[in-house]
């Protein structure tokens, strides 16, 4: 049990040393996919809960993604799905001002953001919706 444990961190950390340079190489070409409309927002309800809660809309999703930063950057995971283990999936954190649907000021929102950028350039972004938990950012 030990071994397996001390293996799979191990694993992990592989995927920690992402370079600022790969970080910055990775979200040109998602930002590109982004402009040019290959990309998806992934349908699961956690992120519809910011089209629920906010004034919210597909352009300010888009905005958002087009100004993430190296420094939003927190790690780099083994997608966990068994059909794709190769897979690198990019996690951002973003702090963003968001007005909410039942009134009152604007409020600081923090986002959780994962990625997976697919060899033909298509983005699915897995993950956009509140954090559940406040991220560390590897460059910060």
């Amino acid at each position: 049990m030990i071994a397996i444990l001390k293996n799979a961190i191990m694993k992990r950390g592989d995927y920690l040393n992402v370079t600022r340079d790969e970080v910055v190489d990775y979200l040109n070409e998602v930002k590109k996919s982004v402009e040019e409309g290959q990309y998806q927002i992934s349908s699961r309800t956690k992120n519809q809960c910011l089209y629920i809660d906010y004034v919210f809309s597909e352009q300010r999703c888009k905005e958002i993604l087009l100004n993430l930063e190296a420094d939003d950057f927190s790690e780099a995971v083994q997608n966990d799905h068994p059909q794709h283990p190769e897979e690198l999936l990019y996690i951002f954190g973003k702090d963003v001002l968001l007005l909410p649907k039942q009134g009152g000021d604007e409020e600081t929102v923090s986002l959780y953001i994962k990625f997976n950028k697919l060899a033909n350039f298509y983005v699915i972004v897995i993950s956009f919706h509140k954090q559940d938990y406040p991220l560390v950012y590897k460059f910060k």
